[in-house]
């Protein structure tokens, strides 16, 4: 818009003016942040000095505003923002500064290492940021109803989304893909109504992972995005987009928001997107899309108090992933050698059938610039899962005997918690659905937390021992 626009109404230039300002300082602190290391961004994101000076009253930490509404200075100002002519944050379920400044620090940290340009949409959770996202992919136009492919290997609230509500529900073409590293099943289930493959890896609990490079050219072979969970990693140790994928979604109640006091979720998306839906302006900025549709009319935004509590999480992100997935790994080892253990799913196991793809995209952001590594190292995140041997029944008789490690169906905390997925987190997809994802009842997920890893060990061991 300009002076001269006779869509400008008397008085509006002013605001066009303030906003053009606004946003040149914006791309201006973009490109000095994305020169910082991934702790740096951690810990600031794009909230600056400067705008804590000239806005936020000299306030060091990102202020968390609960207001639920934005005032106006006039009708004009008014029209402008709700027409998106200017930026707003107008009302919390379509916006909010404090969601802001967790939105950008990730999409900061899930293309650190690039110069992909990225958006974000928070949430109330993950599996709102996952339906939101599928339902904005699978949009009607077409001769054909659309499908998507997905992986079947999936956290149970997901899978139960896409077979029990999506499918057999609403009738939706929801195929599932069982070996995710054989690229001829995922080719097999796509057609030219498909529109966008989707996988969870590592998933929870089984352990999943697949080649995104490979997976992603063929999603894009067939103009078509792929969309990736990758929760349990965190971009601390993979960064889904600078390998190909389109759109990546974390549940934040997990490892982001380790101290466990809340629910937040997220979708960060390429821009533009890879998609064969004929809306430009979904495939330019989909993050975007999504809190301008989606989110607002169907509700699932994120609480400005959540998102205080994941950012202030964040800013330890890789020291933590560091120090657990270390710890994971001695506990992996110790649980291999137990006489009581059948098996033990871990990808930093070399013994594990997925280790060398595992290998392949698991590392520690920045570790060749940290004076304790001086080298790209592999971290394998803190997550397991290993079976008990004597069947369901000593499992639980081990698992019941936990007294430091906590029974829940928790994740990603700072805590080292444990459930029998069986019983828990997949028991209501039913058991042809849990054989097919390879959950077994005799299976116990293991997520590793700060505890020293003696006395992990030591919880396991006494309690295992119980199961003979």
């Amino acid at each position: 818009m300009n002076q001269k626009d006779p869509a400008v109404p008397v008085g509006a230039q002013r605001y066009i003016d303030e906003a053009r300002r606004s946003l040149e300082a914006r791309a201006e602190a973009l490109r000095r942040v994305r020169r910082l290391r991934f702790d740096t961004i951690a810990v600031h994101g794009l909230y600056t000095v400067a705008e804590s000076l000239d806005h936020n009253h000299g306030a060091i930490m990102e202020p968390t505003l609960f207001s639920s509404a934005q005032a106006y200075r006039d009708s004009n100002e008014m029209e402008l923002a709700l027409g998106y002519k200017i930026p707003t944050w107008c009302y919390t379920r379509i916006h909010n500064p404090t969601l802001g400044f967790l939105e950008d620090k990730l999409a900061l940290l899930e293309t650190y290492g690039s110069d992909i340009e990225a958006g974000c949409c928070v949430y109330s959770s993950g599996m709102a940021a996952i339906g939101n996202t599928v339902d904005a992919l699978m949009v009607l136009p077409g001769t054909k109803p659309p499908n998507f492919v997905s992986s079947c290997q999936l956290y149970g609230g997901t899978y139960q989304l896409f077979d029990a509500r999506l499918k057999r529900e609403r009738g939706v073409d929801v195929r599932m893909v069982v070996d995710t590293s054989n690229l001829d099943e995922w080719r097999r289930n796509i057609d030219k109504n498909t529109r966008f493959l989707y996988g969870e890896m590592p998933s929870n609990p089984g352990l999943a992972f697949f080649d995104v490079a490979a997976v992603a050219e063929l999603a894009h072979e067939h103009g078509i995005p792929l969309v990736l969970d990758t929760t349990i990693a965190s971009p601390a140790l993979l960064r889904p987009l600078l390998h190909g994928a389109d759109v990546v979604i974390h549940s934040a109640t997990k490892v982001m928001s380790c101290s466990g006091f809340g629910m937040a979720g997220a979708v960060i998306a390429h821009m533009p997107i890879v998609s064969n839906i004929p809306n430009d302006e979904l495939k330019a900025d989909f993050a975007l899309y999504l809190k301008r549709y989606p989110q607002r009319e169907q509700g699932g935004c994120l609480h400005p108090f959540q998102a205080t509590m994941t950012l202030t999480d964040l800013r330890t992100l890789r020291a933590r992933v560091d120090a657990w997935s270390q710890t994971a790994m001695t506990v992996a080892r110790f649980l291999v050698k137990h006489p009581a253990v059948l098996a033990v799913n871990y990808l930093g196991l070399e013994s594990y059938p997925l280790h060398e793809v595992a290998k392949k995209y698991l590392w520690l952001v920045d570790a060749e610039h940290d004076e304790r590594y001086g080298k790209p190292v592999n971290r394998y995140t803190h997550m397991m899962s290993f079976r008990v041997k004597g069947g369901p029944a000593a499992t639980r008789k081990a698992f019941d005997r936990l007294e430091l490690i906590w029974r829940a169906t928790d994740l990603g905390r700072v805590k080292t918690v444990a459930t029998i997925p069986a019983i828990s987190t997949h028991l209501l997809q039913g058991e042809e659905a849990r054989k097919k994802a390879d959950v077994p009842a005799d299976l116990i997920r293991l997520s590793v937390g700060a505890e020293h890893p003696d006395d992990i060990i030591g919880d396991l061991d006494q309690a295992l021992s119980a199961a003979k």
